[in-house]
């Protein structure tokens, strides 16, 4: 297998892992609040990204005023963000819809670039923004009792604004005024992480003794240390072999396998309504992703 293929298949099971976090959330929203359940993620993985900084001899960079000013957003968009509304919205719209959901990033991506960077989004953006658009209308379309039907579109729009999260975190390292170390990042965000939602985690407890079942617990652990760690592991390693064009391509994992876990481990039936909005959504990631020199 050459090297290229390696890195493609690092990167796939990269996104695997990041796809059971849909499944993961739903099991941990039902028992745990959002904020803690964030924060207690961020408690259990920043001990091994230190490790892995030590063993690796890594040490976090020195960063101005602007680019702390940065990564403050990314931490509170990518680290907090995107979780807490990502584990509300499951819960309301289910992991399969909520899957198909999250693969809208790339294209999400693409539209705020446009917005707000001034990039000019071309045909194959301008498709992809449109496909990813009606894969979400898709997994709306009511198809059964009106309380359940406003349910699901909460929290589809939850799941969107956790996509917007992610995509404000992508677009803030880019406007980093110099690139950082791939660990190190991972490092600051998860320290971003936990000190941003520690006191909201807090103040959502309150004076009540803390009890977590043990099924959410095992889940905020995986979740942690699975997706977190390891994903990250492999998505570095991975993109390191191959090009960026063929790393971004492996993020059509993300979806695919939030909704086939989903009916594996959560016994979730799949309408064929989901999979239009899946073909929909796949078909957007493919074309936005990064062709030639961008991709380089």
């Amino acid at each position: 297998m050459s090297e290229a293929m390696k890195g493609q298949l690092l990167c796939s099971l990269a996104m695997v892992l990041v796809g059971s976090t849909v499944v993961v959330s739903r099991i941990i929203g039902v028992e745990v609040e959002p904020f803690l359940a964030t924060a207690m993620r961020h408690a259990l993985a920043l001990p091994v990204f230190l490790l892995l900084m030590h063993f690796k001899g890594a040490r976090l960079p020195r960063v101005g005023t602007r680019d702390a000013a940065l990564l403050l957003v990314q931490a509170a968009a990518g680290s907090v963000g995107y979780t807490v509304l990502l584990i509300q919205g499951v819960v309301l719209a289910g992991a399969a819809n909520a899957g198909i959901v999250t693969g809208t990033l790339p294209a999400v991506a693409a539209l705020f670039a446009v917005l707000f960077l001034g990039e000019r989004p071309g045909v194959r953006l301008g498709l992809a923004i449109a496909l990813a658009a009606l894969g979400v209308v898709v997994v709306t379309l009511p198809s059964g009792a009106p309380a359940l039907d406003a349910q699901r579109l909460k929290g589809v729009a939850l799941v969107l604004g956790a996509v917007a999260c992610e995509a404000v975190f992508i677009l803030a390292n880019k406007r980093l005024s110099r690139p950082m170390p791939a660990l190190a990042l991972s490092t600051l965000m998860c320290a971003g992480g936990l000190l941003l939602s520690v006191v909201p985690a807090w103040l959502a407890a309150g004076p009540a003794p803390l009890t977590v079942a043990t099924p959410a617990l095992l889940g905020i652990v995986y979740y942690a240390w699975v997706p977190t760690v390891l994903g990250f592991l492999l998505w570095y390693a991975g993109s390191a072999r191959t090009s960026g064009a063929r790393a971004s391509l492996a993020t059509a994992w993300l979806p695919v396998s939030a909704m086939l876990l989903s009916a594996l481990c959560l016994a979730e039936p799949i309408s064929a309504w989901q999979w239009l909005g899946l073909g929909c959504v796949l078909l957007a990631m493919v074309l936005a992703a990064p062709r030639g020199r961008t991709a380089a």
